[in-house]
Parts: C-alpha cells; sequence; structure tokens
C-alpha cells in the first residue's frame, strides 16, 4: 500500500504530461468535464500513462468503476506495485 500524498504527485505529474498542462491541480471530485482535452482519446493515453508510471495493469472493470480521480487514487494506493 502507498501513501495517498505521493501517489496524489505522482498522478498529478501523469495528467499533467498527457494533457502537456503544467497548471493542472487534481482533486478527488476531478472528472473529464473539468479538463478539456478529456476526451475518450485521451481517456486510453490516460490510463496507459497511468499504467506504465505504476506498474500495474487495470481491467475494464476497474477502469469503468473510475468516476473521479479521488476513486482512482483509491485504487492506485492498494494496486500499486512502485
Amino acid at each position: 500500500m502507498h501513501d495517498r500524498r505521493v501517489v496524489t504527485a505522482r498522478l498529478t505529474k501523469v495528467f499533467r504530461e498527457t494533457f502537456d498542462d503544467n497548471s493542472i491541480e487534481l482533486r478527488d471530485e476531478t472528472t473529464a468535464k473539468d479538463i478539456m482535452e478529456w476526451d475518450s482519446l485521451t481517456h486510453i493515453i490516460l490510463v496507459l500513462a497511468v499504467e506504465q508510471e505504476f506498474g500495474l495493469s487495470l481491467n475494464a472493470a476497474e477502469i469503468g468503476s473510475l468516476e473521479n480521480v479521488g476513486k482512482m487514487l483509491d485504487l492506485l494506493v492498494v494496486k500499486a506495485t512502485r
């Protein structure tokens, strides 16, 4: 299990790189509606980048359950391998 604060910092880095926007500040409530460039294609790119950053593989059910960044953080805190 990883520290949520550390996971949040790493996830913020992934979001900033994926969306090429260093101003992104993640909150638990953040969703695709909050980031203009977050569409279905960038969602796939984001998931792949998250998997790479955290050394894990997310299945379709896990990806489908991620209704906001807070849910993603909760999952990553438990599943992250590095």
